[in-house]
């Protein structure tokens, strides 16, 4: 479905006919573990193979393989492996590509969990990690060497909104031979599509806008190449990190709406954001859509809109985002993201809790900073209950 707008690709997720041969509307749910073979030898030769017969779901299920086809689909990509979660699939795909003595550049404002799988990695295994800004090619040409194996960065930076130059980027690793990757779950396909710009594998933690209800943990590695999805598919099953069916079916029905959802997330976090930077409690705003934000030149040419997530300081430090956080009513004090409902979180005590005051200074993530994930409400709604929530600063 190439030529189709992606709207209309979400819709027509991809399916396929019953034995007799008319389609199912809603993909069916296979919640079957195992499979049976009437020969040993058909057996044999399905366990060869991601694309072959169904043997186990850890293997291979067809829910599964359906959620992977329309992601692959969504992101213009050759294929793509389901997981159970989105750490499970940057472990999954960061274990499979890197051995002893490789060496990985990365973007230094990554979220926690990816920042601490790298941390674990460099301690254990030997795996050397080189951070740069991400906002200029030539860091990365000064860092890459012999032993550069993966280039690892985000479409949009969870919490600051940096967008990094993807491009120029991704250019620079494929010139030198490196495997780029690039994390687009707070963008989601709608937004940005980043094997269109030149990365070898797109992660996904489907849990957020892809799904979208807060109702499905999952994760997923789109590759532009098979030959890549077949190299590291062996381990990721030896992981042990597959998706299940019954998430991977939830996920499908919550498809059809990501551009609908993605369109009102972007639309309500442009009000916000502007409200925001005016009040007197507020120090600054990170939107990358935000005029005033220093990716904005970068975001407006990778972007198709400025997502739903967004983050701002406050005035009074780490009491003011505690305050803050614990003060709203209609957006809840949770931890994810990506869902239909408005959720605040402190990311210096929370989602990045594995970074140092030193890291977390690096990464632009100030101690009163507080996260916003931005859903569907009504936008005034959503504005007059964080303005009564910030006014509780201005009588402290």
């Amino acid at each position: 479905m190439e030529d189709k707008d992606i709207r209309t690709r979400a819709v027509h997720v991809i399916n396929r006919p019953l034995p007799h041969g008319s389609w199912p509307l809603s993909v069916p749910l296979v919640q079957s573990s195992a499979f049976a073979f009437d020969s040993a030898s058909e057996l044999a030769e399905a366990m060869a193979s991601p694309d072959g017969q169904y043997v186990y779901s850890r293997r291979g299920n067809p829910t599964v393989r359906a959620l992977e086809h329309t992601l692959a689909d969504l992101e213009g990509g050759a294929s793509a492996i389901a997981f159970a979660s989105g750490m499970g699939a940057i472990s999954g795909v960061l274990l499979a590509l890197l051995r002893p003595g490789d060496h990985v550049i990365a973007q230094r404002c990554l979220y926690g969990g990816t920042y601490a799988a790298l941390t674990d990695l460099a301690d254990r295994y030997g795996v050397d990690v080189t951070y740069i800004s991400g906002d200029e090619v030539a860091e990365f040409e000064a860092a890459a060497g012999p032993r550069t194996r993966l280039l690892l960065l985000e479409t949009i930076a969870n919490p600051t909104g940096q967008v990094p130059d993807l491009p120029g980027l991704l250019a620079a690793a494929r010139r030198r031979g490196v495997v780029s990757a690039v994390d687009n779950s707070l963008a989601s396909p709608v937004l940005c599509r980043p094997i269109e710009l030149g990365a070898d594998i797109v992660l996904h933690s489907t849990t957020k806008y892809l799904a979208g209800h807060s109702d499905v943990l999952g994760g997923a590695a789109i590759f532009a190449d098979d030959g890549l999805r077949q190299e590291i598919w062996p381990r990721t099953v030896e992981l042990g990190a597959s998706a299940d069916p019954f998430a991977a079916w939830l996920t499908l029905r919550g498809i059809p709406t990501l551009p609908l959802r993605m369109r009102e997330h972007c639309a309500n976090a442009e009000v916000l954001s502007a409200r925001l930077a005016a009040h007197p409690t507020v120090t600054a705003v990170h939107w990358p859509w935000l005029p005033a934000h220093p990716s904005y030149a970068t975001a407006r040419k990778a972007l198709s809109g400025g997502g739903g997530l967004l983050s701002f300081e406050l005035a009074g430090g780490r009491e003011a985002g505690r305050v803050f956080v614990e003060g709203v009513r209609v957006a809840r004090l949770a931890l994810s993201l990506g869902g239909v409902e408005t959720l605040v979180t402190h990311p210096a005590s929370t989602s990045h809790r594995e970074l140092g005051e030193e890291a977390l200074a690096a990464a632009g993530i100030g101690s009163g900073l507080v996260r916003m994930s931005v859903g569907i409400e009504d936008p005034d709604d959503l504005w007059r209950d964080i303005e009564q929530a910030l006014s509780k600063l201005l009588l402290a």
